[in-house]
């Protein structure tokens, strides 16, 4: 016997479970939040960090987000512009993350400051957010294809 989707979409969470789950995901944030402040008191730059991480966020709300939107609204139609879009944001924060490396490219002095190879690694990742986009859409289609009904 099939449920009835009717009830199923209806149907509500648990609000104990709901307030757990933020609670613990807040506290998780809040741990992090308080590590991530204490490494940066330990650098003796503040000053280019902080210049770094407004770059970064200047980076991504006037450039990133915009275009990624537009892609998303020009290029994509249908349920797939969700999944391309948040694919889209993925690939320009990592870009963003590994812009530095990528633009310093050769030798270093120390070769022990930067010893993987950054483009290769950023390469695959992007390749992997791709994959993983894939995956998922076609996952939805296959869905959407098993619950149309027989005609």
């Amino acid at each position: 016997m099939k449920p009835d989707l009717a009830k199923v979409s209806r149907a509500r969470p648990n609000p104990v479970q709901v307030s757990v789950a933020r609670i613990l995901a807040g506290a998780a944030g809040l741990a992090l939040l308080g590590w991530g402040v204490s490494l940066l008191l330990d650098v003796p730059d503040l000053t280019g960090v902080l210049v770094w991480l407004g770059g970064a966020l200047v980076l991504h709300d006037v450039l990133i987000a915009p275009l990624v939107l537009l892609a998303g609204l020009v290029l994509v139609r249908g349920g797939v512009r969700g999944p391309v879009r948040g694919a889209l944001l993925v690939a320009g924060a990592l870009t963003a993350v590994a812009l530095p490396v990528l633009l310093r490219p050769g030798p270093r002095a120390n070769p022990s400051v930067l010893p993987l190879g950054y483009p290769r690694n950023w390469l695959l990742t992007l390749v992997g957010v791709v994959t993983v986009t894939a995956l998922v859409l076609a996952v939805r289609g296959f869905s959407r294809h098993r619950r149309r009904p027989p005609s």
